[in-house]
């Protein structure tokens, strides 16, 4: 069994090594443009909702620049490297950048049309309470949108309303706390690179299906087998949709379906390729 790792002048091959060290760089302007200036590059570069006034289309594509914490960061990085590098010196560099590229985008595309699923029911629930404020349909509007560990802020308005049905305070506060509720959500931003480094994890798991990867540097696991649990873990964990949870599964999940295509559609593999 063979493991596989970079060697020599390719271990950090051109490619990975300039999105390595772009990655960084926005990454630290971020915090210095805030600190210093009160300029968030995150409203800007990160990914909005096509839906959200925030939302410019360049966003496609900044956004997999853009990291919220150095453990994002550096998880991403990490596996941009380790993975990355070996692809970048197997495909070359013009291939692996069109790849790294194209997967991100195209799972942020898939994203936002599942977003756009999640959303739109959510949209309309909304506009029809708006226009019809009662103690009741507040009550009804909770029960059928809210999620369960944020329905207490809801709840606060809810019981004033019932005991004061004819309040204008109370039907104004809350049409105000649905609609805040649908803009926090259109006005989430998605960043980081995750979508393109699933995608790269997707095509290092086909190509090289059997080399081992060490988990938490100790447990051997064939790749294969790590890109098949991750993958039904993203489609798990979507599918659970946890209000706690901030990932975007579905664009990990967006990055592998876009790689599995550009790996078939250019008919790139090996000889003990996993397809």
């Amino acid at each position: 069994m063979r493991e596989f790792r970079p060697l020599g002048n390719t271990l950090f091959p051109p490619v990975v090594k300039n999105l390595l060290i772009i990655n960084g760089i926005l990454f630290f302007a971020t915090y210095v443009f805030i600190q210093s200036f009160g300029f968030d590059l995150t409203e800007h570069l990160a990914l909005f909702y096509y839906s959200s006034s925030k939302f410019r289309i360049w966003q496609l594509f900044t956004h997999l620049f853009m990291h919220a914490s150095v453990m994002h960061i550096f998880s991403n990085m990490f596996a941009l490297w380790m993975f990355g590098s070996i692809l970048e010196n197997y495909l070359g560099s013009k291939k692996f950048l069109n790849y790294y590229i194209l997967t991100g985008i195209g799972a942020s595309i898939l994203f936002m049309g599942v977003q756009y699923f999640e959303l739109s029911p959510l949209q309309k629930q909304v506009e029809i309470y708006s226009a019809q404020p009662s103690a009741s349909n507040f009550e009804k509007f909770i029960v059928e949108n809210v999620p369960d560990q944020i329905q207490p802020n809801f709840n606060e308005i809810l019981t004033f309303y019932s005991a004061n049905p004819v309040s204008v305070e109370a039907k104004t506060a809350s049409v105000e706390l649905a609609n805040a509720y649908l803009n926090a959500k259109i006005n989430t931003a998605t960043l980081g690179a995750s979508g393109a480094v699933f995608g790269i994890l997707l095509a290092f798991g086909m190509l090289f299906p059997n080399a081992l990867i060490y988990i938490y540097f100790f447990f051997p696991m064939k790749a294969k087998y790590l890109v098949i649990l991750y993958g039904a873990f993203e489609l798990y964990s979507g599918v659970a949709n946890n209000p706690d949870d901030n990932v975007a599964h579905f664009a990990h999940l967006g990055g592998m379906l876009i790689g599995f295509i550009l790996l078939k559609a250019w008919n790139i593999k090996r000889s003990d390729s996993l397809f």
